[in-house]
């Protein structure tokens, strides 16, 4: 494992923390007293001051200013986030797709894409239109399969020396991959509700998982449901790249690319140089926030 800079909090558990020294060894802590009453959680992520008080055991005396954070999953200080989705098993979800970008946009992260269980696909060019679309918008997008390896290499290339976050729906095949790309890791599978049509929840917590390359992992629990309460109407559009650049050219400051006039916005999604399956979902994802004013 590369050497760290920082003690960095890997996991908590019931008030205490293990936390990874830059030696590579770890450290279970407790919180000093101050910490524990203060208001601000401890997560995982986190750079901290320890206080070694015995072997293997120490105090966190301080938390370190974060670079970043995410809500959900609560981490803290990611390079970036690898968002996955499936090809079948569960059937892709654009939207869902659209809403978990627009929220790590909102904090800055690195952003890889990743389309897994391409050994399911019905056919080879299925869903490339929409594989496309984000790849031209500037994505990473890897395609992944766990049966026969497929891009796995490439994805364990991209995770080396970072710390990353793996995020996406239930069921995608978060944990398979990671359990791929590190020889030995063997973390439980879960499989697909054929009732609900979407994944059980293998992964109970977040935890930062050690790479031999030297990258750090948050294989995060599985969610369905991502809210955009607090994100100002007027300020969506510069989650989606595409649109932030050519919203400028609106006739209207304010211009919310709906109904207005002149938008530039939606005069690019007429010539086709914003696809229109965006366009509808920034609309959906619009409608959302107005309804929470």
């Amino acid at each position: 494992m590369s050497k760290l800079t920082n003690p960095i909090v890997v996991r908590g558990v019931g008030g205490f923390y293990d936390v990874l020294m830059p030696d590579g060894s770890l450290v279970r802590c407790q919180p000093r007293g101050k910490l524990r009453l203060s208001l601000d959680r401890i997560l995982v992520g986190d750079w901290v001051k320890v206080g070694i008080v015995a072997a293997s055991q120490g105090i966190i005396e301080d938390v370190l200013k974060r670079k970043n954070q995410l809500v959900r999953p609560a981490v803290a200080n990611i390079d970036q986030a690898v968002v996955v989705l499936a090809f079948s098993d569960p059937e892709p979800d654009w939207l869902f797709l659209d809403r978990l970008l627009v929220l790590i946009e909102a904090s800055s992260l690195k952003i890889v894409i990743c389309i897994n269980k391409r050994d399911l696909l019905e056919q080879p060019d299925q869903f490339q239109q929409m594989i496309n679309v984000y790849r031209n918008i500037g994505y990473h997008v890897i395609i992944t399969s766990t049966v026969d390896n497929q891009g796995v290499d490439e994805l364990r290339e991209l995770l080396k020396g970072k710390v990353s976050a793996f995020a996406g729906p239930s069921g995608v095949g978060k944990s398979s991959l990671l359990n791929r790309i590190e020889e030995g890791l063997e973390l439980p599978v879960g499989s697909i509700s054929r009732k609900l049509g979407r994944g059980r929840h293998t992964t109970r917590q977040v935890e930062l998982i050690r790479l031999s390359n030297g990258g750090l992992v948050a294989d995060t629990p599985g969610f369905s449901q991502l809210s955009l309460s607090g994100m100002a109407q007027d300020r969506l559009h510069a989650f989606f790249p595409e649109m932030a650049k050519s919203a400028l050219l609106c006739r209207f400051s304010g211009c919310l690319h709906d109904k207005e006039p002149d938008c530039a916005v939606i005069q690019m999604v007429d010539a086709g140089q914003i696809a229109p399956s965006r366009y509808q979902n920034y609309l959906t994802l619009l409608a959302e926030i107005q309804r929470m004013r």
